[in-house]
């Protein structure tokens, strides 16, 4: 695994700091998945069935959720829904992995473009419990890193891989 992430600076602004680190959480997961075959991504190596790819793809939605739809008040479509609420972790036939990683991509990108052009106080518009960017910012980097631990033992498992 190439190890290309960001660093995060130890002196900045608490936007800079909290941006890089969320930053650097997203690209890890890419690293994860890097160098593994469309098969490896889609197969599943625990019995919950949860596979890196459908773990991307999760990651891009909950993104979607809290940066577009809590805080901007967007209206923007989901993967799940109230009868499928697991829709956004299941890689379906059609899914691709190129399609997966840049929705990821895509999703990652808007969400630091949305923390560059707000303040960390700034309350979601969609938030009843009255959600600051700082709050979503920090729940952000504490999903993906746990999910980057996640992947980490399933890229074990799969190809006997590790890394931090």
């Amino acid at each position: 695994m190439t190890d290309s992430r960001r660093t995060v600076p130890t002196a900045g602004s608490e936007l800079e700091v909290l941006d890089a680190q969320l930053q650097r959480c997203q690209e890890t997961l890419l690293i994860k998945i890097e160098g593994l075959s469309d098969e490896d991504l889609r197969r599943s190596v625990v019995p919950s069935g949860v596979t890196l790819l459908g773990m991307v793809k999760h990651l891009a939605y909950v993104h979607r959720w809290w940066f577009r739809a809590v805080f901007l008040g967007e209206n923007v479509e989901f993967a799940w829904s109230d009868a499928d609420p697991d829709g956004d972790w299941r890689v379906e036939a059609d899914d691709t992995t190129a399609a997966i990683v840049a929705l990821y991509r895509d999703e990652t990108a808007r969400s630091h473009a949305i923390i560059q052009a707000a303040d960390l106080d700034d309350v979601a518009r969609n938030s009843p419990r009255g959600h600051t960017l700082r709050r979503i910012i920090v729940h952000m980097i504490q999903e993906i890193a746990r999910h980057n631990g996640h992947a980490d033992i399933l890229r074990e498992l799969i190809d006997g891989t590790t890394g931090e």
